[in-house]
């Protein structure tokens, strides 16, 4: 397998006349004029979270880390701040936080791509060697497959990318039945013991959800299997697939070809259909080729998310010099399309997280990458205090629009919690019902964030616990109700139960502020929430930061906050 592998990257890169060489992205985009002038004042722009400059962006694209470099691909449209004419952008970092641009590395340039390059991932071939496979639009509109390689190895950068000649190297035909409108985004390939490569690729039949199947010997014969890996009725086109490994009773991540009875899987689908994503734990069978969710796992929209709000097309990568497995995922839009083309831009990348199993097996749990730390600044603290009922707390003394802050809670009057109706299952539904504003027993508890002098602008982080059948049931919201007086935003409220036990432990939130983007991450990262925001007054200084209580009971609380800096982000753009 590894000769036959090394021998396809040896002749893609000495027979530099069998391959499609990119020319420099000036060459092809030296024309190109942004759709609108962005206006000067830009108070939403992130500090830390990454963006490029101007324009369109959406999903994250083969995310790895090469000699010790980290790449991020993405969706770019060079044009203008609305989707379309996608290449690959492509930048690097050395921590995930400070990012360095470089020109895209896909864009359209073969009949297999010429109408667009989509979504796809890198795979890292034994010796080290990184590969991009990629959905390419062909001249008919199909969605085909493509592979890339590196046009030189010794470049850290990888600045410049080659395609096979043989492109694509999957495509829809009267023989195998493929929607050719729905076969999209490949996933990281895995390497099985058998010697054999597989990937899979999101599809539907009729309204059934699949990840088909494909397997190849040398990374560029791919044949479909007769069955996909996973399907699931009625959840519709499944986008952005990702499938990998994670270890049982260890935070550590493992290479995407790690198999053994110490590890489970994880698929995750992206659904077309309403724009939420979902993911099953379960059991990888390599005998049968198939994979099967766990007992009790939902495989369905209403099932476990990575993130409850404003998150989508999520990739992750396992980062091999620090032995973890790292998310991303898109923060699209709650602007309306014309306050896009107004400020010039649209779409936001999330914080890196960290991810691995819960120890109960049931869940993933999440975390920002611990580098992001190195942005704190001022640190305000704030002890352990009694918050009382229908109060709230200003905490000064922080950049309030541009903050990380960590509060937890504990509660010791448990037997007042309001009773949880049975019918209350859908925790968004709940969440939009009993908002930041209406009062109950324990709860609304939490943050109100990037909030206005007088309280006319806020967003709501809180928490709220319920008596369940035989245990507490704790829920955790984001209310962007009163986020904005610009009402053409999309002011969605997010919900998600959280498995706390608030009896034997403390309910802890952690919110990462960024100008127009709030990351919360809920009992130590089991639920997270991401909303998008732009308030009118509530912006740059008169930002404030409350921790507040409209619940009847009193709760204790302790918080620790800090100020951020500002993040090196595409400073001289490449693109």
């Amino acid at each position: 397998m590894a000769i036959s592998s090394a021998w396809l990257v040896f002749c893609f890169l000495l027979l530099r006349h069998a391959v499609v060489e990119l020319e420099a992205s000036h060459h092809v985009y030296r024309n190109l004029q942004v759709s609108s002038s962005p206006s000067e004042h830009q108070p939403y722009r992130t500090s830390y979270h990454f963006q490029p400059p101007q324009n369109w962006i959406n999903d994250p694209n083969g995310p790895m880390i090469y000699r010790g470099l980290y790449h991020l691909f993405y969706q770019y449209n060079p044009k203008g701040a609305v989707w379309g004419n996608i290449v690959w952008a492509h930048s690097t970092s050395t921590d995930l936080v400070n990012w360095t641009p470089h020109e895209p590395a896909i864009y359209p340039s073969q009949q297999s791509d010429i109408n667009g390059c989509w979504s796809g991932s890198t795979t890292i071939l034994p010796w080290g060697t990184p590969v991009i496979l990629y959905t390419g639009i062909d001249p008919q509109d199909q969605q085909v497959q493509n592979l890339a390689i590196p046009k030189n190895l010794s470049d850290p950068y990888l600045r410049e990318w080659v395609k096979s000649p043989k492109n694509p190297l999957m495509a829809p035909t009267s023989a195998n039945q493929i929607n050719a409108s729905s076969f999209r985004d490949p996933t990281s390939a895995w390497l099985g013991p058998d010697g054999t490569w597989r990937v899979i690729i999101g599809s539907k039949r009729h309204t059934r959800g699949l990840a088909i199947l494909y397997r190849s010997k040398d990374f560029i014969r791919w044949v479909k299997s007769q069955h996909p890996l996973h399907s699931a009725k009625d959840t519709g086109m499944w986008e952005c697939p990702d499938f990998f490994p994670v270890l049982v009773n260890s935070e550590l991540g493992v290479d995407t070809s790690i198999m053994g009875p110490d590890v489970k899987h994880v698929l995750k689908v992206s659904l077309d259909n309403t724009k939420h994503e979902y993911y099953t734990i379960g059991t990888y069978n390599l005998g049968k080729d198939n994979y099967v969710p766990d007992k009790g796992q939902v495989d369905s929209d209403s099932g476990l998310r990575y993130d409850y709000g404003k998150y989508y097309a999520s990739k992750t990568f396992f980062d091999s010099a620090k032995n973890r497995r790292i998310l991303l995922g898109w923060i699209n839009e709650s602007s309306s399309v014309n306050d896009d083309i107004k400020k010039g831009w649209s779409g936001v990348q999330a914080i890196p997280r960290i991810l691995w199993l819960d120890t109960s097996g049931k869940q993933l749990v999440q975390w920002p990458i611990r580098e992001i730390e190195k942005l704190r600044g001022h640190e305000v603290h704030l002890p352990k205090q009694v918050l009382e009922g229908g109060s709230a707390l200003e905490v000064s003394g922080v950049t309030a629009v541009q903050a990380d802050v960590e509060v937890s809670f504990g509660i010791s009057e448990l037997e007042k919690a309001e009773v949880l109706n049975p019918s209350w299952t859908n925790p968004q539904e709940l969440c939009s019902k009993k908002g930041a504003s209406v009062k109950g027993g324990l709860g609304p508890f939490g943050l109100l964030v990037l909030a206005s002098k007088g309280l006319q602008e806020y967003t709501a982080v809180f928490f709220r616990i319920f008596k369940g059948h035989n245990k507490y049931v704790v829920l955790m919201c984001s209310d962007q109700s009163r986020s904005s007086l610009n009402n053409n935003n999309d002011k969605t409220n997010y919900g998600a139960f959280l498995d706390v036990d608030p009896s034997r432990e403390k309910v802890s939130l952690r919110s990462l502020i960024d100008h127009s983007i709030v990351e919360s991450f809920g009992g130590k990262g089991k639920a997270c929430i991401t909303a998008r925001v732009y308030p009118t007054l509530a912006i740059d200084d008169k930002a404030h930061l409350h921790v507040f209580n409209n619940g009847t009971e009193n709760v204790q609380f302790t918080l620790s906050a800090w100020s951020m800096k500002k993040a090196r982000l595409d400073l001289e753009s490449k693109l």
